[in-house]
């Protein structure tokens, strides 16, 4: 990320004649870390990803642009390359907040003007709609049903099947995202009288990392009971002599317990239980299912859109959540139900 350096400052708020040094545009070692780890590490890489492919891409012999700042032309035609490519929707979404966050980094706020290219993406969803294109692909959400089986189909008398069955039920009564969840540390998750408390001390819509604590109660099935799916864990791991740390861990051959489980491993535990348990789809699992299958739970059950929301770290608006929600009422409120056909 570079500043911008102004070298006739005009708000009003300098006097004229005033005369800066390069001491005034210079940043400190820490301050450029800071700056560059202001964003999660996963945006970062898809935005460097994505703006590596449009800088090769303005590149080519024949037709070489200038991708900073990009004028509005070369910008719609990057998205319109993209589209002929056959990227979905979302990644070339991605890829223009990409140029832009660029762009913005580099002092050309608002750059490149992006109404051509929005026209651009919208005829090209509009074309996928009418091809039957449209369809967003999520990962099936966790019913109750479907979560005792998986936990079920996890060997109680492993450490393997110890931790898994802790992944999937803390998973979902969490709500949790895959980087929430292996980002937990021994004490954020505690045992009270009525459930856990589970510390999150940051998260993605926690932008200025105030932390919060999330209230999970107990259980009523043994088997998908938070708490003693917690104590079996950590029970197991203080017997190994594991007693801070990470909470989740990698597992490797002879029971070795690493110091930490990765955020992909997630989604290998989530769909390798969704194929023990022989679930329809169950190869299209992923940690998100967890996250997906707590909200809709919760909403079958009555639960207010604005609890969930909170309890899921929703914007309340969320087009994500309300996609959940929607599942879930056009068959609950449907207008054909009991109309005598």
């Amino acid at each position: 990320m570079e500043l911008v350096k102004y070298d006739e400052p005009t708000n009003g708020l300098v006097q004229a004649g005033t005369v800066y040094t390069d001491a005034d545009y210079a940043i400190s070692d820490s301050t450029r870390l800071r700056l560059a780890d202001s964003s999660p590490a996963n945006t970062r890489r898809a935005y460097t990803r994505q703006w590596t492919q449009f800088t090769e891409w303005c590149a080519q012999p024949g037709a070489i642009r200038i991708p900073l700042p990009a004028t509005p032309q070369t910008y719609a035609d990057y998205v319109s390359h993209l589209a002929d490519t056959g990227y979905a929707p979302s990644t070339i979404e991605q890829a223009m907040g990409a140029i832009r966050s660029c762009h913005t980094a580099a002092g050309y706020e608002g750059r490149p003007e992006s109404r051509a290219a929005l026209l651009v993406l919208r005829q090209y969803k509009r074309q996928r709609a009418e091809n039957g294109q449209n369809q967003q692909k999520e990962a099936p959400p966790v019913t109750v049903p479907i979560l005792q089986a998986m936990v079920d189909s996890c060997p109680q008398d492993t450490l393997i099947g110890i931790r898994d069955r802790l992944v999937l039920v803390l998973g979902l009564a969490l709500m949790g995202r895959r980087s929430e969840l292996v980002a937990l540390n021994r004490p954020d998750v505690t045992v009270v009288p009525d459930g856990l408390e589970v510390a999150l001390r940051t998260s993605k819509t926690d932008k200025d990392s105030l932390g919060t604590i999330i209230a999970i109660p107990r259980g009523s099935h043994p088997l998908t009971d938070p708490v003693s799916a917690l104590l079996a864990w950590t029970d197991a791991i203080d017997a190994a002599g594991h007693h801070d740390g990470r909470l989740l861990r990698r597992l490797y051959v002879h029971d070795t317990i690493g110091t930490k489980l990765g955020g992909d491993s997630i989604n290998e535990i989530v769909r390798a239980a969704a194929i023990r348990a022989d679930v329809p789809r169950a190869d299209e699992y992923t940690a998100h299912s967890l996250r997906a299958g707590g909200a809709t739970i919760a909403y079958a059950a009555g639960v207010p859109i604005s609890i969930i929301a909170k309890h899921g770290r929703w914007a309340i608006n969320s087009p994500v959540l309300l996609r959940y929600i929607r599942a879930v009422d056009r068959w609950r409120d449907n207008a054909m139900r009991n109309v005598g056909l």
